[in-house]
């Protein structure tokens, strides 16, 4: 009765934290199942651990400490995850073949679906919009340029409030310390190139979500036409575009148009067929492909950053194994084309376009 008392309030007490902390695992490690096993392996920690926790600090504070600690262990004999944009400059040839690094540890997306709730109802909302655009791609990217230690404390001072007495305890050292970690992973930032604009989409999708959605209804309606000329016009001009596994990656808006019409498998309309849902704080499309029997299957992964001029930024993943993450099928098989495009959910829908003629592209590469 005792240990089933004491596992009952562990449960009360620990159960309403787990998504924001799965959020802060994912910060440290860029991938969805290394977050999910370290936030597993922390919990066991402290379940064992429990009967010792004294409340000296809140139950919140000593779980950040477990799961951080489990991180930076994690992390000890890893290399960091990237982004084909972190690893040199873009193509300059759109029809060349591409090679993959499979081998290559490459940042993975995060549904939304996943960390939900982990904004305390009693935080204020502006904390609330900050710690939804930290787990944004281009800030989990850039995090991944600082070395783990510091990657810690810029995300528990900065992204997470604690102060530097609080994460010095929590990494057993001293506040001066933790002060100095900060200005150094400020500085590693700045040299990524990467600490500015990381939320920039967000705040877009803050201030005009009708804008957006309008947006995101013409990228759907070109894919699905195979219309690249409207494409490219849903495209900032020094738009990005990158696919890892591929390690190459294209910028400006008439390239990527070149790249999709050349590296692409689709024939014509109706090839393409987008799904929605969310990643990192923002908008995301499952993409469906034909098979040889007109079947459309799962082809990649694509995740959105949404700008008043357009879209800036594509990151197309081609590990499948997200779509089962994402609650998406394998098969896109009686999946709907015609919702609504701006429903009470807010979520922008696919829908077929106005077909145009189109002539006959060259055959695309095979995958």
């Amino acid at each position: 009765m005792i240990v089933h008392t004491a596992h009952t309030d562990f449960e009360q007490r620990t159960r309403p934290l787990r998504p924001e902390l799965l959020g802060h695992a994912y910060r440290m490690l860029a991938s969805i199942q290394d977050a999910e096993d370290a936030v597993q392996e922390s919990y066991l920690r402290a379940w064992r651990g429990y009967g010792a926790f004294e409340g000296r600090s809140s139950i919140r504070t000593w779980l950040y400490r477990i799961v951080t600690n489990v991180c930076l262990r994690a992390l000890e004999d890893r290399g960091r995850r990237a982004l084909p944009t972190g690893l040199g400059g873009p193509g300059d040839d759109p029809a060349a073949a591409l090679e993959q690094w499979p081998e290559l540890p490459w940042v993975e997306p995060i549904p939304d679906a996943m960390l939900a709730g982990s904004a305390s109802a009693a935080v204020d909302p502006l904390t609330v919009v900050t710690q939804r655009h930290s787990v944004r791609l281009a800030f989990i990217a850039a995090l991944q340029h600082v070395p783990p230690r510091q990657r810690a404390v810029l995300i528990l001072r900065e992204v997470l409030a604690f102060s530097a007495a609080e994460v010095a305890e929590m990494l057993e050292t001293t506040p001066a310390a933790v002060n100095s970690l900060l200005q150094r992973a400020r500085s590693q930032l700045d040299d990524a190139d990467l600490s500015e604009g990381a939320i920039d989409g967000a705040a877009f999708s803050q201030r005009d979500s009708a804008h957006q959605r309008q947006l995101l209804d013409r990228f759907v309606a070109a894919m699905h036409a195979h219309d690249i000329e409207a494409l490219v016009a849903t495209l900032t001009a020094d738009a990005v575009f990158e696919m890892p596994p591929f390690p190459t990656w294209f910028r400006g808006a008439e390239t990527i148009g070149r790249m999709v019409w050349s590296q692409s498998p689709a024939k014509g309309p109706g090839d393409h067929l987008l799904v929605p849902t969310s990643a990192n704080g923002q908008p995301a499309l499952g993409l469906y492909m034909p098979d040889d029997d007109g079947v459309h299957r799962a082809f990649n992964l694509q995740v959105l950053t949404l700008t008043p001029s357009g879209i800036s930024h594509v990151v197309a993943f081609f590990d499948l194994r997200l779509f089962a993450r994402f609650g998406l099928p394998e098969v896109a098989d009686g999946v709907s084309q015609r919702p609504t495009p701006s429903g009470a959910d807010g979520v922008t829908r696919a829908r077929p376009p106005q077909h145009r003629d189109q002539g006959e592209g060259e055959d695309s590469p095979s995958e």
